[in-house]
């Protein structure tokens, strides 16, 4: 088991979870504002730049380290591939390889891989995941099964927006949230990342008791499986604060689950983006409604 405290050489990934950090926004925080634990590359086929190009932009922000956080699907039957093959793995970690030697004390550079569930193919993902050995592994689901085929609920495709608009909100939510769940369950993790990013596409979705409670499952997973909940710092761009809602990363405090940040970058200049508005969200956010119930 991979655990989310290995930031490079064994040493501890540097989060803040004292009451003695600095000023009193930092306070509130608790996590590091100074890694930036999600980004992308041309590697992933949707977007652009190369590894050195996020270092760089890692650099001229001031951060700490980067986490290259690469896409593995297996199994998936989708228009196009936005995950990496396998001969691509072998180049990304060999160039991340190159990276940490180039940039050594400097920049902490870590190479992972964001693993998209998949029900059908859970041998194949621990494979793939035995035989590269990445340095962190986040959690994720991105592909809902749907008529033979598979919808991404996390694209902005005029296809996928297509085919959400013609399911119900509710079952799609409590589907991910199941998905998810069973993820945390059959994999090896680190991080779990980007929790409730599908509201993407339903921003007036509001939750009931069977979709707290699946939350609440899996933050219990989390915390069971000692790995760190992500705060996605992309959902700003969608609406007032990241993924996952700040309700429930102030439940996930509550249980004392451990925080990183990820800009979930797919271009250099978006490293490190929305950070300076986390430690102001955390600050006494309240939390989510809703009671317990069986999902």
């Amino acid at each position: 088991m991979w655990g989310h405290g290995r930031f490079l050489d064994g040493a501890a990934c540097p989060l803040s979870l004292g009451d003695e950090v600095g000023g009193p926004a930092e306070r509130q925080a608790l996590v590091d504002l100074g890694v930036d634990g999600h980004v992308h590359t041309e590697f992933c086929h949707h977007a652009v730049g190369g590894m050195e190009d996020y270092v760089r932009a890692a650099l001229a922000r001031g951060l700490a380290g980067i986490v290259f956080l690469e896409h593995l699907e297996v199994g998936i039957r989708y228009d196009g591939p936005t995950w990496l093959s396998d001969q691509e793995f072998a180049a990304f970690f060999a160039q991340g390889r190159r990276l940490k030697d180039r940039y050594q004390g400097r920049i902490a550079i870590q190479t992972g891989m964001e693993v998209g569930y998949n029900p059908e193919t859970v041998p194949g993902i621990l494979e793939r995941l035995a035989r590269f050995r990445p340095d962190r592994i986040g959690i994720s689901f991105h592909f809902l099964p749907v008529g033979g085929g598979h919808v991404n609920l996390l694209s902005r495709r005029r296809a996928n927006r297509a085919a959400l608009a013609g399911l119900d909100a509710g079952q799609v939510i409590r589907a991910y949230y199941r998905h998810v769940r069973d993820a945390l369950v059959e994999l090896p993790g680190d991080v779990a990342c980007h929790l409730d990013a599908p509201l993407r596409h339903y921003p007036d979705f509001r939750y009931g008791l069977v979709e707290m409670a699946l939350v609440r499952e899996i933050l219990g997973l989390i915390r069971e499986r000692g790995m760190a909940l992500e705060i996605n710092t992309s959902g700003f761009r969608f609406r007032s604060e990241p993924f996952p809602a700040g309700c429930i990363l102030q439940e996930a405090r509550e249980l004392g689950l451990p925080l990183v940040l990820g800009s979930d970058a797919h271009h250099p200049g978006e490293v490190g983006r929305h950070f300076e508005l986390v430690p102001a969200l955390l600050a006494g956010q309240p939390g989510c409604p809703g009671g317990t119930a069986t999902a």
